[in-house]
């Protein structure tokens, strides 16, 4: 039998085709915007808007979405030490663990830079105190390198291994003397390690023990540190 085309079916039709144009177009237009979501994140962190990145997060934005960089948006604020923005993005749920290209997590790099708030953050929220950066570290060992007192004492009691050993063959009471000024810094630091159970006699591949190096750089307070401690030479 043959179909009948009435008016009433051709009107119909069209209408019925100009609905789900307009769905199509609707839906790639909600798909843009959600492509684009995470570059407003993105973009409202590295400005310091905080009432952006609650009206995004708000949004649904996929809060651990990544860069070029293979970074999250919380990365980035960690980059640039925006507290604000970092407690909202974790609270949100941010993943504090997330490593970019080069093996950096929110985590890791707020203990190597001592941004100690931020680090307070990601210990609270499930980082993983086990977790290494690229050259085989954990965050304990660049804050002992590059003075950060406070932070060495936050991860200390947090759990981080101390005698942790990384690809270069040294801890971070290693990194303190060989990478350290000898200052009042890095003597804190000294003491942190050692008071936190470090092992004052552990060699780097080499063979050569902590107390050497400290001798043969001068020194002398971390010298006494270590011999109180009973390190050998």
């Amino acid at each position: 039998m043959p179909i009948r085309l009435t008016r009433r079916s051709f009107l119909f039709g069209g209408i019925a085709a100009a609905v789900a144009t307009r769905l199509m177009v609707s839906g790639v237009m909600t798909a843009s915007a959600q492509t684009a979501a995470p570059d407003a994140l993105f973009a409202a962190v590295e400005r310091g808007d905080e009432t952006a990145v609650a009206n995004l997060l708000a949004k649904g934005v996929d809060v651990d979405a990544r860069n070029a960089d293979g970074a999250t948006a919380l990365l980035v604020a960690t980059h640039q030490n925006r507290v604000g923005a970092a407690r909202q993005l974790i609270l949100a749920g941010a993943d504090v663990n997330a490593k970019d290209r080069i093996q950096d997590s929110p985590y890791l790099y707020a203990g190597a830079r001592g941004h100690l708030e931020i680090l307070k953050l990601t210990l609270a929220h499930g980082a993983d105190l086990k977790s290494t950066n690229r050259y085989g570290g954990t965050a304990l060992i660049p804050a002992a390198e590059r003075g950060h007192v406070e932070t060495v004492r936050t991860l200390i009691e947090a759990g981080v291994a101390v005698d942790h050993v990384n690809n270069l063959g040294w801890t971070a009471l290693l990194e303190a003397i060989l990478l350290g000024d000898g200052g009042e810094r890095h003597i804190a630091i000294v003491k942190l390690l050692l008071d936190g159970g470090a092992n004052p006699s552990l060699p780097d591949r080499d063979g050569v023990t902590p107390l050497r190096h400290a001798r043969q750089r001068g020194f002398l307070p971390i010298v006494a540190l270590l011999t109180k401690a009973g390190a050998r030479e």
